[in-house]
């Protein structure tokens, strides 16, 4: 008798822990209510062509970079790309309007190379929310495809257009957008700019003052509790800006992917071969 009311309460609490534990998946998969408001456009983007040089935090050149932005029609194009010296490419393009705000209308990222641990492809919509993910390890040659919808608020911003945000911020002030994280299963987090200090930087000869914002991801405990499980958790990022009169980019120190190094991206110029 004994051990039968025994075996009862092992499996009454068995039931309750089983219970818990599927109310507490269920509380982080549950889509939570988003405030978003996009960024205002306080500069306006247009035709550039600029020059990047991307290297370690100890400044050991690993790739050279452009960053290329043309107009069209209602639409800017906004493209980074890096070629590595290992033969590695990194190559991403965001779409976005700006017609009073920032709106981020597709996102495609290309990676592949040794730099990186896996091959990857991704594309994200605006319009339908459709996203696709495709990736290939190298560490076993195991690829993955990833398919689906997601409800995006208007303050999704990826990539590199977190920079032109931040860029549009008035002096001293700070704010939460969205991102999408790509894991590679997509997930939506916030994402805080935050400025925090300023820097001397000198442009040739003649001395700036460049504006420190980090940019700060924001998971939740359910998210962070799983993102630490999976290894998979975003480091803060730090992008320089110089503020006076018209912004201008000119340092950015954190990953080009979610489990990949610290490296330093920077502006530079063109030189006459020796």
């Amino acid at each position: 008798m004994q051990a039968h009311r025994f075996c009862c309460n092992v499996f009454s609490s068995a039931r309750a822990m089983t219970f818990s534990v599927l109310l507490l998946v269920a509380a982080f998969q549950w889509p939570c209510p988003l405030t978003a408001a996009p960024v205002l456009v306080r500069f306006v983007e247009g035709l550039t062509h600029g020059f990047l040089v991307l290297r370690t935090l100890n400044g050991v050149f690993i790739a050279s970079g452009d960053l290329l932005q043309l107009g069209r029609g209602r639409e800017v194009e906004s493209r980074m790309v890096f070629h590595f010296k290992d033969g590695s490419l990194f190559d991403e393009t965001v779409v976005f309007t700006q017609q009073r705000v920032f709106t981020m209308k597709s996102y495609h990222l290309v990676q592949r190379g040794p730099a990186f641990s896996d091959d990857t492809e991704i594309s994200l919509e605006r319009a339908t929310g459709k996203y696709h993910v495709k990736t290939k390890a190298h560490k076993n040659g195991k690829e993955e495809v990833l398919d689906g919808t997601l409800d995006l608020p208007v303050d999704v911003y990826n990539g590199g257009m977190v920079l032109t945000v931040a860029k549009n911020l008035p002096k001293g002030a700070s704010e939460t957008v969205h991102t999408v994280a790509f894991t590679p299963t997509p997930r939506l987090i916030e994402l805080e700019l935050v400025p925090v200090g300023e820097h001397r930087v000198l442009v040739g000869e003649l001395a700036k003052t460049a504006t420190d914002y980090v940019f700060k991801p924001k998971l939740g405990v359910g998210l962070k509790l799983l993102a630490t499980l999976l290894g998979r958790v975003p480091s803060d990022s730090h992008a320089w800006i110089v503020t006076n009169e018209a912004p201008a980019f000119v340092r950015f120190e954190g990953t080009l992917s979610i489990t990949g190094p610290v490296w330093r991206i920077e502006s530079t110029s063109p030189r006459w071969p020796d």
